[in-house]
């Protein structure tokens, strides 16, 4: 049996997949849907999830895309954070995303590595950006 690719889904990744349809964000959020990766979640993210969007869409917008976003959280391993490896990242918001990532033995997608740069030197935590994530998904496809 394969084993599934493990990721950590940043939320500036999720945002953009959800409002900005078809581009490699927008794909990533389709492969979750498609169960073609398991998505690992923790609370703090599944709460950070919906606060940004929830802030940053319109109220219409926000109530159809609650609907996606409901369907992608159940799609998505929760994961209990029992380890913290604080601090990792200069952005204090990144590291609910390490702490994750690491306590799911997961990778990190993110369009913002520079805020990982440190969890991946020392914790050799895995973080991609979505356009080389969606290149190993095709490349495990292909296998």
């Amino acid at each position: 049996m394969v084993t599934p690719i493990r990721a950590v889904i940043d939320t500036n990744v999720v945002f953009e997949g959800l409002t900005q349809r078809g581009g490699p964000a927008g794909l990533i959020v389709s492969a979750w849907m498609a169960e073609i990766f398991q998505a690992c979640v923790s609370q703090a993210l599944a709460y950070e999830y919906e606060d940004v969007l929830s802030r940053k869409l319109a109220p219409d917008r926000w109530a159809r895309n609650r609907l996606v976003l409901d369907a992608l959280l159940h799609r998505a391993e929760l994961v209990s954070v029992y380890y913290s490896w604080r601090p990792s990242s200069p952005d204090p918001g990144d590291e609910h995303v390490i702490d994750c990532g690491m306590n799911a033995r997961a990778m990190v997608v993110t369009s913002n590595l520079r805020d990982f740069e440190l969890a991946s030197l020392e914790l050799q935590l895995p973080a991609l950006t979505p356009v080389d994530f969606l290149k190993l998904l095709q490349a495990e496809a292909g296998s």
